[in-house]
């Protein structure tokens, strides 16, 4: 089965390439076509799945949490796999296919570098842009690639809401795709002659290889929050993982938002020049960003770029939060080459964005204003509740939960902001996969109600119990907060 966004017209790769690239000589005998039984010596794709392979590719059998890959190897035969890249462990299980077969310490660790040579990813003819941080990455991602649009430019986006090039598109599987993955996107992007793709960054992207060879034009830094501290030992590492992208392994140039206290070690860290962006007026900075209105239907808000030039964006995504990724892809832009003048007539009307999952209009003709957000951070409570405050006429809530089997250390922290900024708050099971919901809400629930303050703090497991509840509690004047359930892994 073809991912939706594979190159339409692969490329046939000698099979003694794809092992240099690999780091070895061995295996690179001829390949076999599955289809005509012919000798062919090259591979035309890259998969880590045999429900993803098609005849010519390489199938990488790596090893897993409740298998190996290698497993496999007779599967990736039938459905035409031309090879096998694999490690020591697998070798004998893959050997015993009949296919040619590459063997590696560690192949993960040289996905990157096979697919690169497998798609002919080392030189694309269009610009791409990276955005890394805690919040906002997605965001930041649809509005780079709502500016290319509005340049004139075909283009395309991965993001955790889906992957697009041009016309086609495809769901998402993880924020960042699996090296094979990601360089056929790119490779089908390049087909395709769009003008520029935006790429969303997370740190597992980083640190788990998927990123691997794929240097981004411009590298873009959003902010640094409590996040995935089940994944990293603690935020030293996450930040850490983050700075990777600022470095020329991985960027040319990079543009850091200084409106969290961890743009400036990432700008400290970089290794790659950097141009800085803030919204904090007392924050010295390149690039400067300064909100005009926030209202429930978008933000109005000034770039200011290094030599003066102001870039008026009026945006549909709400908050000042919104304003400040705006900023960022403006800066990222430019700092790619494209003309201030170019950007300045690509904003004279309201941007066309629209980012799935993210402050999502779901209110009724009656009623109070509803509001479904992905937030899952205790720092996007913060900014999505202070941009509902900004234009709320009656009691704000927030109806919350958080994920099981990801990292707990925030579901206290997230409890405390949303008590801290709501009138009410609701705690509600939220998708939480293999772990027992009620000591997740409890959690939650301990932070709301240390507070001293006077929120409602309420206990509603059920869902659709939990918005009719806050619903019926602000009254018609007011805004209900629905953080969660927008999107899920």
């Amino acid at each position: 089965m073809a991912h939706a966004l594979d190159p339409v017209h692969p490329r046939p790769v000698p099979l003694a390439d794809v092992a240099r690239a690999a780091g070895t000589d061995q295996g690179a005998g001829q390949a076999t076509d599955q289809g005509t039984g012919q000798r062919t010596g090259t591979v035309t794709g890259l998969a880590l799945a045999t429900a993803d392979l098609r005849p010519g590719m390489l199938f990488a059998a790596l090893p897993g949490r409740h298998g190996h890959g290698a497993d496999h190897a007779d599967a990736a035969r039938r459905a035409g796999a031309a090879a096998v890249l694999t490690d020591p462990a697998g070798a004998d299980r893959a050997h015993r296919s009949g296919l040619p077969v590459l063997v590696v310490d560690d192949p993960r660790a040289r996905l990157g570098a096979v697919a690169r040579t497998v798609y002919g990813t080392d030189r694309l003819p269009f610009p791409v842009f990276g955005v890394t941080g805690t919040n906002g990455k997605t965001s930041t991602v649809h509005l780079v690639d709502a500016l290319l649009r509005r340049l004139g430019r075909r283009s395309g986006r991965s993001s955790t809401v889906e992957r697009r090039v041009a016309d086609r598109a495809a769901p998402r599987v993880l924020t960042t795709p699996e090296a094979p993955e990601l360089h056929a996107f790119l490779a089908s992007a390049a087909e395709e002659h769009v003008g520029g793709v935006a790429l969303e960054v997370s740190a597992q992207g980083l640190t788990r290889h998927r990123m691997d060879g794929v240097v981004v034009d411009v590298a873009g830094f959003t902010n640094l929050s409590h996040d995935h501290l089940d994944d990293y030992a603690d935020m030293d590492e996450y930040l850490r993982a983050k700075a990777l992208l600022f470095t020329p392994e991985r960027s040319h140039a990079g543009v850091v938002s200084l409106d969290s206290a961890a743009g400036r070690r990432i700008v400290e860290r970089a290794t790659v020049p950097v141009t800085t962006i803030s919204t904090d007026p007392r924050t010295p900075a390149d690039w400067r960003v300064r909100v005009l209105d926030e209202a429930p239907d978008g933000t109005r808000s000034v770039v200011t770029a290094p030599d003066g030039t102001q870039i008026a964006v009026d945006s549909p995504l709400i908050g000042a939060h919104m304003a400040a990724n705006a900023g960022l892809a403006l800066a990222m832009l430019a700092t790619s080459g494209i003309p201030l003048p170019d950007l300045v007539a690509a904003t004279t009307t309201r941007l066309d964005v629209v980012v799935p999952g993210r402050m999502s209009d779901a209110s009724l003709a009656d009623g109070p204003r509803v509001y479904v957000d992905f937030a899952h951070t205790p720092d996007a409570f913060a900014k999505s509740l202070s941009a509902i405050r900004s234009f709320a006429a009656g009691p704000v809530a927030i109806v919350l939960g958080a994920d099981g089997d990801r990292d707990p250390s925030k579901w206290q922290a997230m409890g405390i902001v949303a008590a801290t900024a709501a009138d009410v708050v609701v705690v509600a099971d939220h998708h939480p996969r293999f772990e027992a919901p009620a000591p997740i809400r409890a959690a939650i629930l301990a932070g709301a109600r240390s507070v001293d303050g006077p929120a409602l703090v309420v206990e509603e497991p059920d869902p659709s119990v939990a918005i009719r509840r806050a619903v019926a509690e602000v009254g018609a004047d007011g805004i209900v907060y629905w953080a969660g359930p927008g999107l899920t892994d």
